[in-house]
């Protein structure tokens, strides 16, 4: 690739994307070809991207151990048609040797998988066939998803085409409420900007409050990226980055940040003393309120789970908010941990007993009822409170129905009182 001689201060997406574009700088607009560290896929979409792969006469993928297949999403197969799909993926990582196939006993939700497990890391360029692949910025990586047909391409040549995109920065003051995670401040801000506010723009989050984020907390903002409807979201690697990847990585990281003097669509600056617990409510993610301001609004079931919310740090939340109460009568609480590891961590803190105690049901890891997919789908008319990322209509089950999106101390304390409800009117 041919190395230009110019120079400008860039965005650390800029960096990432020049870097694997070989090139000195990139502008926003620019199309460029780079390379790929990692090309996910999982049970839904990898079988397209299988077809397409085999269509093109393709033999072998580009590298084994940069191919990640991840059987999440109806998984325990839920009916002949999702068998089949995971055997389509399951015969072509046979086939392949794809060193990072996942199904069964050690599938976890691919968003939470691939950074516990250090697949990804800093400084990568990561596709996914998955929209919410945008999840591992919060790593330092640039990372978002495409199409079966794009990531076909890739599995084949390691490259993928794109437009960089502009950078909005969002600087975030002050410091949290008690019960305010990084849930609730993407929640707030797509309430603010809409779900078109950042729309192919790389979401760069700063500010004193994202550096006192924890990790869940930053994989969850991410996470959300795609619902402002951005190309990527992005956090600059710091202490915090390093102590998470630095005891799980694969590979050597590369940590970038954005140059001083590095031009922004536009930056955008929040107080966060101001902001409560949000509810999105139906049908979209914009549709924010403090959780104070939205009301009486009964509900029938709790979903606490997600590859937004379905971390350690989220099961934590909901144990303390459950620990000593019972579920309201007529409410059904599912709670899925995202991977195994947050799954026997669970069990092994204790917070299965205080689940089981108040009348949960216990998932094994999957994306399940997010999609409408299993293991929680509403029936006409039904209400769920959600710690998942989007609340489309029909997005859960019945085309009536409706879901609010919610942190997972919300949803817990939801569960308990049967309607939305503020988590200090349980936990104090």
């Amino acid at each position: 690739m041919t190395i230009r001689s110019r120079k400008r201060p860039m965005t650390i997406t800029e960096k990432i994307l020049a870097r694997h574009a070989g090139l000195r700088d990139v502008w926003p607009g620019e199309l460029i070809n780079a390379k790929v560290d990692i090309a996910l896929g999982n049970d839904i979409t990898a079988p397209i991207a299988i077809e397409r792969f085999r269509e093109v006469g393709a033999k072998k993928v580009f590298n084994r151990n940069r191919v990640v297949l991840v059987a999440d999403h109806f998984t325990p197969n839920k009916d002949i048609k999702s068998a089949t799909q995971c055997k389509i993926v399951r015969e072509f990582a046979r086939e392949q040797k794809i060193t990072h196939y996942f199904e069964g006993g050690n599938v976890g939700v691919e968003h939470a998988l691939l950074p516990e497990k250090g697949i990804v890391v800093p400084g990568d360029v990561v596709i996914g066939a998955d929209s919410h692949t945008c999840t591992y910025g919060a790593l330092g990586a640039f990372a978002t998803g495409v199409g079966s047909t794009d990531l076909a391409a890739a599995m084949i040549t390691g490259e993928a085409w794109f437009k960089v995109p502009e950078s909005v920065k969002f600087v975030y003051h002050g410091r949290l409420n008690r019960w305010v995670s990084g849930k609730d401040l993407i929640l707030y801000t797509i309430g603010d900007i809409g779900v078109d506010g950042a729309l192919y723009k790389a979401m760069e989050f700063t500010g004193e409050v994202i550096e006192s984020l924890s990790m869940d907390s930053r994989l969850a903002m991410c996470n959300m990226a795609i619902e402002a409807g951005a190309k990527s979201g992005i956090v600059a690697p710091d202490g915090v980055t390093r102590s998470y990847v630095e005891k799980r990585a694969e590979r050597k990281p590369r940590y970038f940040a954005s140059d001083h003097g590095a031009q922004y669509e536009s930056v955008r600056e929040y107080d966060c003393t101001k902001i409560e617990p949000q509810v999105a409510l139906p049908h979209l993610p914009e549709n924010t309120k403090n959780v104070t301001d939205v009301g009486r609004i009964d509900i029938d079931q709790v979903v606490i789970g997600s590859c937004t919310n379905g971390r350690i740090e989220d099961m934590e939340t909901a144990a303390r908010v459950l620990k000593g109460h019972k579920v309201a009568r007529n409410v059904r609480l599912i709670v899925i941990p995202a991977t195994p590891a947050i799954y026997q961590e669970s069990l092994r803190r204790g917070y299965f007993d205080t689940f089981l105690q108040a009348g949960a049901v216990i998932s094994p890891p999957t994306c399940g009822p997010c999609l409408g997919g299993h293991m929680g789908i509403l029936g006409p008319g039904e209400r769920a409170v959600a710690t998942t990322n989007r609340n489309f209509v029909g997005r859960m089950g019945d085309t009536t129905s409706e879901v609010y999106l919610t942190n997972p101390a919300v949803a817990a304390a939801s569960a308990v009182k049967g309607r939305i409800a503020h988590p200090d009117e349980v936990s104090r």
